[in-house]
């Protein structure tokens, strides 16, 4: 398509999960779209950097969090969000863009109510098994809805169900072309044992660092870890033979899912969705507490599928996850079955679904 004046916004964002998604349709639009492509996020060092390198332009707005408990923070994220809305409003006004895409998180809700009210057409994405807050909101207006599961348009209002489609949860096509070789030579690690890499989340997670610190001195013979602990959060120990800590990879993760044997980590959707597509065992420690409870349910599903094994809350203890890692590192079989279960559950090519869906609409076909 050669278009240069048009223009495509996207937004969505508070962690790297909703990011990375998005980014997967935008490879898939670029292939057949030269218009500009703006993405609309918050001030979070992790999205601009996300999405900066990937060659996207970058425009932030202030955003407060979007909370079902009553707190004093909701009050002020009330006022960042009612902010948020005009400066979102501001910068699509200017833009003009001829759709704007929401990939979702508490970041998408101004841009998304902006378009709105500028007669904006726009789409949206849930990643998750059952929708969230901000999916709720945005969907109201949505000229279309993408769901990342067939279970969840069960859940869905029926008012909805005539402009939902099921698209799968789009994933970087690097993610499954990655280099085992290249990513034990960045890690260096030999071939002699399996490797064990341990996701947090673009945030890092306490509770999954806590864990690898425990189960490090049972690994040391039987594995090699390879640990993500996210910003700001030390390695467990100096690297060594068996281990190597980094806070955060971005165009090396291919390469390192590649020559992982099995993923360790939490339950959100970008992270499972990149770990089934890459044929990746899971053993996931989903997030709980102060939450909607999605992570479990993404969690769940997966056991259900026979793709990973979940330690949910106090079930996470080093005794209990070391006993069910170690026969799962002895048997290749046993991972083999449980890859070819997590390819199985990403379906087709999501991010290919919602690029030509999006490509249709510039082209009036919807």
């Amino acid at each position: 398509m050669n278009n240069g004046k048009s223009c495509i916004a996207f937004t969505g964002g508070g962690t790297g999960g909703h990011v990375y998604p998005g980014l997967a349709v935008i490879e898939k639009l670029r292939e057949s779209y030269d218009g500009r492509i703006v993405w609309i996020g918050s001030g979070k060092a992790v999205e601009r950097q996300a999405v900066e390198s990937a060659g996207v332009e970058f425009l932030s707005i202030p955003t407060g969090k979007l909370r079902r408990s009553l707190s004093l923070e909701n009050l002020v994220d009330v006022f960042r969000v009612i902010a948020g809305f005009f400066y979102a409003r501001g910068i699509l006004k200017k833009l003009g863009p001829v759709l704007l895409f929401s990939k979702g998180g508490y970041v998408s809700v101004p841009p998304c109510l902006a378009a709105a009210s500028l007669g904006i057409p726009f789409y949206t994405h849930e990643s998750d098994l059952s929708p969230g807050l901000a999916t709720r909101i945005n969907a109201r207006r949505a000229s279309h809805i993408f769901l990342g599961w067939e279970k969840t348009f069960e859940m869905i209002p029926e008012a909805w169900k005539a402009r939902t489609s099921v698209s799968g949860n789009p994933v970087r096509a690097s993610i499954t072309k990655g280099n085992p070789a290249a990513g034990r030579a960045w890690l260096g690690f030999d071939k002699d044992l399996p490797i064990i890499l341990v996701l947090g989340g673009s945030q890092g997670a306490r509770q999954i660092n806590e864990l690898v610190a425990a189960l490090l001195p049972r690994l040391e013979k039987t594995a090699r870890t390879a640990h993500q602990t996210g910003p700001d959060n030390a390695p467990c120990r100096p690297d060594d033979a068996s281990y190597k800590g980094f806070e955060f990879v971005n165009s090396e993760l291919p390469d390192l899912m590649a020559a992982a044997d099995l993923v360790i980590g939490r339950a959100g959707a970008g992270t499972i969705a990149e770990c089934a597509a890459a044929g990746k065992p899971m053993v996931l420690v989903p997030l709980t507490g102060a939450t909607r409870g999605d992570q479990v349910e993404n969690a769940r599903l997966l056991e259900r599928e026979g793709a990973a094994m979940v330690f949910e809350g106090a079930e996470a203890s080093p005794e209990a996850v070391l006993a069910a890692l170690k026969p799962l590192l002895e048997d290749e079989g046993r991972r083999s079955t449980m890859a070819a279960a997590a390819r199985k559950v990403t379906g087709g090519n999501a991010a290919d679904i919602i690029a030509s869906t999006i490509l249709q609409h510039i082209k009036g076909g919807i």
